[in-house]
């Protein structure tokens, strides 16, 4: 199990795997939750791993803000379908280790999208590569 100390060094930016060992990307962030401790009191618990995120604006959010904006808006103005951030419950992480597994079904989400379509709008019109 993971310490919480060594979330960042263990988690972002390794290789993220679906249940099929089907590569997803990279974890771009993590969110985490802040709870109150005791109905509202100044007294709180600490912060719970909520989610992973995995997409472009995440990572340029990590680098500087503006840029995350104008990659969002690039990404939509393409026409690729998913601009925002895939979140992945952390009750869905299996295994971290080299790779971070997770109890998800890839195709099933939007976070190979850009894949697709790069598939079909680029690579497709290329002599060869449909």
């Amino acid at each position: 199990m993971i310490r919480k100390w060594n979330v960042i060094r263990d988690v972002l930016d390794n290789q993220l795997v679906d249940r099929n060992q089907r590569k997803m990307g990279k974890v771009d962030g993590i969110v985490m939750e802040l709870r109150d401790a005791f109905g509202g009191q100044s007294l709180r618990e600490p912060p719970r791993l909520a989610y992973i995120e995995v997409g472009v604006t995440t990572l340029t959010k990590r680098l500087n803000p503006r840029l995350a904006r104008l990659v969002a808006a690039i990404v939509s103005k393409w026409g690729a379908k998913q601009s925002e951030p895939f979140r992945i419950p952390w009750s869905k992480v299996r295994d971290i280790g080299i790779d971070v597994e997770v109890d998800v079904e890839g195709e099933a989400t939007p976070v190979l999208n850009y894949e697709k379509w790069l598939r079909d709008c680029i690579i497709a019109r290329i002599p060869g590569g449909g």
